[in-house]
């Protein structure tokens, strides 16, 4: 299982995110949050088969929705209660895809 972010870890950690990402993450009770508009369904379903394929080798999950053009996206880790490494490795990760389908 992975370690709970202290609250200050967890601010760190946020930032570090906000300075790097081409996204605007929020931290939001204790989870990350943000949505995405794709020019399409097409390349909305494309970045979230790509963040599907990286989910599962992480053995960390979004929850997300998605609608037309728009997936939303809520990271936590459920099983520590709050927000670990796990979360802003898959937040980047998902910036970098959201980036490429963007492209297609």
């Amino acid at each position: 299982m992975a370690l709970l972010f202290s609250s200050v870890q967890a601010f760190e950690a946020y930032q570090n995110l906000q300075h790097q990402a081409q996204a605007k993450w929020r931290l939001q009770e204790d989870a990350l949050q943000v949505e995405w508009k794709f020019k399409n369904f097409v390349q909305a379903m494309s970045f979230m088969n790509a963040v599907a394929e990286v989910a599962e080798r992480m053995n960390h999950h979004p929850e997300w929705s998605n609608v037309y053009n728009r997936v939303s996206v809520r990271l936590t880790t459920h099983d520590a209660g709050g927000l670990t490494h796990l979360d802003f490795a898959l937040a980047q990760a998902m910036d970098s895809l959201a980036i490429t389908a963007s492209q297609s």
